[in-house]
C-alpha cells in the first residue's frame, strides 16, 4: 500500500482536523501520545502525518513532501502555491479586516498607508477599489501600527475582534472570509488519486454535518 503523507498544522486546528482525518479511515493511534515527536506512521493504514507550522503546510504539500496537507485560504491566496485547492473544511472560520483608529476617515486625495503581513492579498484589494496604498511589510503586532502613526490602517486576520477592541481599533471592512482548506500535490495526486478522493468524499460528508 502507498503510503499517504499528510502535513497537519501545529495546534488545535490540527488536532481537529486529525479527528476528521481518523473518522475518514485515516487512523494513527501514535499522534495522541504525549510526547514531542513530529512524524507518526500507521503502516497497516498507510498513512504518515506531520506537524509543521501552519504557514508551512503548503510549502510541504507543493514540494511533494506531503501529498495532502490542511491550509489557511489565508495563506493560499497570499502566496498562491502551486496545488490543488480540493475542499472546504469549514473550520478556523474567520476575515480578512480593514481595520482602523475609530476616528478614521479615509483622504482619498493621498496615498493610504498600510500595515500588513498579508502583501499580495491587500495589494489586490485595494487595486480591485482603485485606491493607491503605501504598503508597510510587518510581521507581528500589526495592531499598534496606526496608533503609533505608522499606518492610517491595518489588513489582517479578525476572528472575534477582541485583539482589536483591546487597541482600540474598530474594523473598517471585511472583504473575505477565511477557512481551512484541503489541499493536494499536483504530481502526487494522480498517482494517489484514489486514496485521496476517498480521504476527500468522507470529508466531505463530515464538513456538510457541521
Amino acid at each position: 500500500m502507498k503510503m499517504l503523507n499528510v502535513a497537519l498544522p501545529k495546534g488545535r486546528l490540527g488536532e481537529k482536523v486529525y479527528d476528521m482525518f481518523e473518522k475518514a479511515g485515516f487512523a494513527c493511534p501514535s499522534i495522541k501520545e504525549n510526547n514531542r515527536k513530529l512524524i507518526f506512521e500507521n503502516e497497516q493504514v498507510g498513512v504518515r502525518y506531520f506537524w509543521v507550522k501552519p504557514s508551512d503546510v503548503a510549502i510541504y504539500v507543493e514540494r511533494g513532501s506531503a501529498d495532502v496537507g490542511v491550509a489557511g485560504k489565508d495563506i493560499l491566496d497570499e502566496y498562491k502555491p502551486d496545488v490543488y485547492e480540493l475542499l472546504d473544511m469549514k473550520m478556523g472560520k474567520c476575515d480578512m479586516c480593514v481595520a482602523a483608529k475609530a476616528d478614521f476617515k479615509d483622504d482619498r486625495s493621498r496615498t493610504l498607508t498600510v500595515a500588513t503581513k498579508f502583501t499580495n492579498i491587500a495589494k489586490a484589494h485595494y487595486a480591485s477599489l482603485g485606491r493607491d496604498i503605501d504598503i508597510i511589510h510587518l510581521n507581528g503586532s500589526i495592531e499598534i501600527a496606526p496608533i503609533l502613526g505608522l499606518s492610517d490602517v491595518i489588513v489582517d486576520i479578525v476572528e472575534t475582534g477582541t485583539t482589536l477592541k483591546e487597541n482600540n481599533l474598530v474594523v473598517v471592512e471585511r472583504f473575505m472570509p477565511i477557512s481551512a482548506r484541503l489541499i493536494a500535490n499536483k504530481a502526487n495526486f494522480k498517482f494517489k488519486s484514489e486514496r485521496i478522493e476517498k480521504l476527500m468524499s468522507s470529508l466531505a460528508i463530515q464538513t456538510e454535518q457541521k
